[in-house]
C-alpha cells in the first residue's frame, strides 16, 4: 500500500473546517431527536394533534419557519467545509448566534420538560461553542501575507 502524503499547513487550515462541520452534525442531530422524543412525549403528541405547539399555532407558514430554521444547522455541515476562510468564519458566528438565541428563547415560551431542558443545554453550549470557535478563527498565513496562489481556506 502506498504512502499517503499531507500538507501539515493544509491539513491545520482543513482541521478547523472538519470541526466545525462536525460541531453542526452534533447540534442538528440534538434539535432531531429532541423533536422525536416530543412525539413521545403523550403531553407535547395530544397538544400537538390540536394543532398547538406550546403557544403556537402549527401552521403551513409555522411549519415552513421551522423548516427554514432548521436547515440553518444543516446547511452550516457543508458550508463548514466548502466555504473559504472569511466567509466561513461569518457564516459559523452569524448561524451559531441565531440558533443560540432561538434556543434560549425557546426555553421562555411556556414551562420547557426535563428532556427539553436538557437537550436545550447541549444544544447552547455547541452554538456558543461554534460561535467561539469560529470568532477565536486565526487568519491564515496566506490571506495575511496577500499570496495570491494561496486557496484562502
Amino acid at each position: 500500500m502506498g504512502k499517503i502524503y499531507t500538507n501539515t499547513k493544509t491539513s491545520k487550515k482543513s482541521d478547523r473546517k472538519v470541526i466545525l462541520s462536525t460541531l453542526w452534525i452534533f447540534a442538528t442531530l440534538n434539535y432531531l431527536y429532541c423533536d422525536i422524543m416530543s412525539l413521545m412525549d403523550s403531553t407535547q403528541l395530544k397538544q400537538m394533534m390540536t394543532g398547538q405547539a406550546g403557544p403556537f399555532k402549527i401552521t403551513q407558514g409555522f411549519l415552513l419557519g421551522a423548516a427554514i430554521l432548521m436547515e440553518i444547522p444543516i446547511a452550516m455541515v457543508i458550508l463548514s467545509w466548502i466555504l473559504n476562510y472569511k466567509a466561513n468564519r461569518l457564516a459559523n458566528i452569524i448561524s451559531g448566534t441565531i440558533m443560540t438565541i432561538v434556543q434560549i428563547s425557546s426555553l421562555f415560551t411556556g414551562k420547557p420538560t426535563m428532556y427539553y431542558a436538557f437537550f436545550s443545554t447541549i444544544e447552547i453550549s455547541c452554538t456558543l461553542f461554534i460561535i467561539w470557535y469560529a470568532w477565536s478563527w486565526p487568519e491564515p498565513e496566506d490571506i495575511l501575507h496577500n499570496n495570491p496562489n494561496s486557496i484562502q481556506d
